[in-house]
């Protein structure tokens, strides 16, 4: 017998305090792995810059077009994300569903917070949406996302160059886009839904930008970044749209 050991069945002989306190210890230990246990941690995984949360877009969005995505593990993390969420950017998308933002950029459940629109356009409840991801979730990115080939674009171009008239409330929707496609309209140019799409992104980007008092102060103090893109659907590359 190992005389510095002593008796083995003497050392199985927890008492209730010492169950307790080892209980308490494991379940104190950050046993969640991989994002969620970035999510999980003293320091989020939104706690970055907006650049390089822009960065992070970007570089998944490389990998999209590469047909390199990382590899996850969803299951793992969900017991943390299910009391938590720290969004690395909150993305104003057009609700086509040949756009999907968390493929787009090569995402995982809990890293975009998506509000989505046919036409991606900053409507009221949009800019609310998007406000409580800035003020209380610490978005430090905020995105407009465009497309190719955007049908909703494409009616509104439709109504204000031959009448055309729509059913339901698509009118309204129209109504929102037409201001981005009436400035396009004025520039002359060779590809009007093109060119449209782009102000869309554009005028949108403004007017997020101009979106007192949440998301203009944010932005004005270096918080947040405000940026747009429009997604090509044929080659999946996200390319950056400058703001006048």
């Amino acid at each position: 017998m190992c005389i510095g050991c002593g008796d083995i069945s003497h050392g199985l002989r927890w008492s209730r305090r010492g169950v307790l306190a080892g209980a308490a210890v494991m379940a104190a230990t950050p046993w969640v792995t991989g994002s969620a246990a970035a999510q999980g941690a003293a320091s989020p995984q939104n706690a970055i810059t907006p650049d390089a949360a822009l960065k992070r877009l970007t570089d998944g969005n490389a990998r999209y077009v590469a047909n390199a995505p990382a590899t996850r593990d969803y299951s793992a993390g969900r017991a943390a994300r299910a009391t938590a969420q720290y969004p690395v950017a909150a993305i104003l998308s057009c609700a086509d569903s040949r756009v999907a933002p968390e493929l787009v950029f090569d995402q995982g459940p809990g890293d975009l917070f998506v509000v989505r629109i046919a036409g991606n356009f900053a409507s009221n409840d949009g800019i609310a949406s998007l406000e409580y991801a800035v003020q209380f979730l610490k978005a430090p990115l905020v995105m407009v996302l465009g497309h190719t080939n955007c049908g909703a674009v494409d009616a509104t171009i439709k109504v204000l160059t031959d009448n055309t008239a729509l059913p339901g409330r698509l009118p309204q929707l129209v109504a929102s886009i037409r201001p981005a496609v009436a400035l396009a309209q004025t520039q002359g140019p060779s590809n009007l839904l093109d060119h449209a799409i782009v102000e869309n992104v554009r005028w949108n980007q403004s007017q997020l930008g101009n979106a007192e008092p949440i998301l203009a102060n944010a932005a004005s103090t270096g918080k947040i970044k405000i940026v747009g893109g429009v997604y090509d659907l044929a080659t999946g590359k996200v390319n950056m749209v400058n703001p006048r």
